[in-house]
Parts: structure tokens; sequence; C-alpha cells
């Protein structure tokens, strides 16, 4: 093992910190070829997703290097979450700078381990790339679901009731902690940090439920895209969006406008045939030990809007973040 913090050449690199990561996925043939088999259980379909970070857009530079391995990782297995899928395991793809010596890499490695064993996948294969630029990590995940079962952004239909995992905004409130220095709050760094993919809860619903998508980009914003690939409306009744203690504190009055259009939180957003809701909330709870919350609901019409208790909608300049 190479004890110093230089990096030695690709294969050596591959074989200490990343042959290991391979174990439990025998068809990867220990990451000594050039690609993996995966052959998907009799009656059922691969799902796969990709998703790649850059270093100052994804994450902070002085971010630990364990957490930026997680995050790249969950952001990944939060779609395979929406999706309904049981996942299997991943591809990484790494551009490194220069200034990621071995220490860094190694600690990079170990918070892909025990995300791991965490959440039961593998690693399949990959490539380790060198670059000028910031650091860029792409991962490509992927599960099965038994045939026709995934659960896509269109099929939402009028008179479905939409829910929400978790609590909102957690992750813009820990990168203004981060960032600025607002107020110490470890509860909301970690949550910007390392989501939390809520893969049981996709598995366990996907029977019953008409439309999901992970909150990567903003809840408004997501939603917006069921509404669009459903050709529906979405009202969104800003009282009942779920937000922690943590965040009212920081932001205060302007929590819930900034919470329903930051991103990074990484929950499932929901259109629920209303026959089933009450069977939803019942399998979140107990199957899942996942809080879901309702907070809104699908009629005809195209878009999504926020709504106050009088259903008057509530002026948003920014529904989301948005690269482009």
């Amino acid at each position: 093992m190479n004890s110093s913090s230089e990096r030695p050449g690709e294969f050596a690199l591959i074989a200490e910190l990343f042959a290991p990561l391979a174990r439990n996925a025998s068809s990867a043939f220990g990451l000594t070829d050039d690609a993996a088999i995966i052959a998907p259980p009799a009656g059922h379909e691969l799902v796969i997703t990709a998703d790649t970070l850059v270093e100052g857009v994804h994450f902070l530079p002085g971010d630990p290097a364990a957490s930026i391995a997680k995050k790249a990782l969950r952001v990944n297995l939060s779609d395979l979450a929406a999706k309904g899928a049981d996942a299997i395991g991943y591809l990484l793809a790494l551009s490194l700078p220069r200034s990621k010596d071995m220490d860094w890499l190694r600690a990079f490695a170990s918070g892909l381990a025990e995300d791991q064993n965490t959440f039961g996948v593998a690693l399949y294969g990959g490539d380790t790339t060198s670059t000028p630029g910031p650091l860029t990590i792409s991962v490509t995940a992927f599960g099965f679901v038994p045939h026709g079962t995934m659960i896509r952004r269109a099929g939402a239909k009028p008179g479905d009731l939409v829910f929400v995992s978790g609590t909102i905004g957690d992750a813009g409130g820990g990168l203004d902690v981060l960032r600025n220095g607002t107020k110490d709050n470890d509860y909301l760094a970690d949550r910007y940090r390392e989501p939390q993919p809520r893969l049981k809860l996709g598995y366990v619903l996907r029977e019953w439920v008409n439309a999901s998508i992970d909150v990567s980009d903003g809840l408004l914003a997501d939603l917006g895209h069921i509404a669009e690939m459903s050709n529906v409306r979405i009202e969104v009744e800003a009282s009942r969006i779920p937000l922690s203690p943590q965040l009212r504190a920081l932001w205060g009055e302007d929590c819930v406008v900034r919470a329903a259009t930051c991103g990074d939180d990484y929950e499932i957003a929901l259109a629920v045939p209303y026959h089933s809701h009450g069977l939803v909330k019942e399998l979140a709870r107990g199957r899942a030990k996942t809080p879901i919350t309702e907070i809104g609901r699908v009629t005809a019409g195209q878009g999504v809007v926020l709504i106050d208790e009088k259903a008057r909608e509530i002026p948003v300049s920014r529904r989301g973040f948005t690269h482009f």
C-alpha cells in the first residue's frame, strides 16, 4: 500500500482503493476488465440513472472527502428511490485535480464503503482521469423493478393528492450555514452534505402512486416536471410544507418560499390517487419508516402554484435551481 500522500498510477489506485468496493459484485470481475455484466432477475427490468457533481457547484471545496463521496452516490440512489427501484450498484467516473492526494482519496473511498454497507450496493466499474479543472464526480446507478412497475413523472391525474417525504429546505439552509457562516447548525449542514435517499419508501409505495420525482432542484421546480409530463396543474399549500425547527429558526418569516424553491433536499414528491392515500400514509409510516406529509392536490390545468390558506396564489420569482 502506498503510505505517502502522493497518488500512484491509475491501475495501482484502482487496485488499492476501488477494487475492494467491488467485492460483492462478482460480475464486476474485481474491476480487472473493461466492463461488467448485469442480468436482471426474471420478470424484472433494469432502471438506470446518472448524475454529475462538480466542486463549487454541487459541493463546497472544503467539504470532507467522505461526505462528498456519499453525496455523489446518494443523489443517484435518490433517483432510483423515486422510481421505486431496488438499488444494486453503480459506476463511478472521477476527474481528479492534482490537489486530491492519497489521503483525500482514501477518505473518499471510505465514505463509499460506508454507504455501500448502508444501502446494500456495490461498485461495478468506472474510470479515473486527471483534470486541470475542478473535481468532477459522475455516478451511474442502477437497480431493478418488476416489469412495468417503475414510477414515472408522467401519470399524475386530477384528483390525486400530493405528498412529500421528510422536511423541505434543510439543504438550502445547510448551504447557507456553510457558505455564509450565518449560524452554527450541524443538522442543516449534514442535510446539505449527506442527503438521505428514500429507497425503502419508493420500493414500498411503487404499486400505489401515480407519479414520483426526487426533490433535487427545488420542490416547486420538480413538481413542475410532474405537472408538465402529466399535463396537469399542481397546487401546493404553503402552510402544509413540512419544515424543520432548525430551518424555521434560521430563516424566519422567509422560510416557506425559500424552502419550496431551494434544491438539494433529495426528498421524494408523490402524486397519490385519493382512494390510496390512507394506505400510502400507513405504508410510509409502518413499512418504510419514513414520514410523509400531504401538501397539495392535482387538478385539471397546467403548471404548479404555491397557494395560501385562502387559495390565493403566492408570487414566486424563481421556482428552483437551474444550471443554464
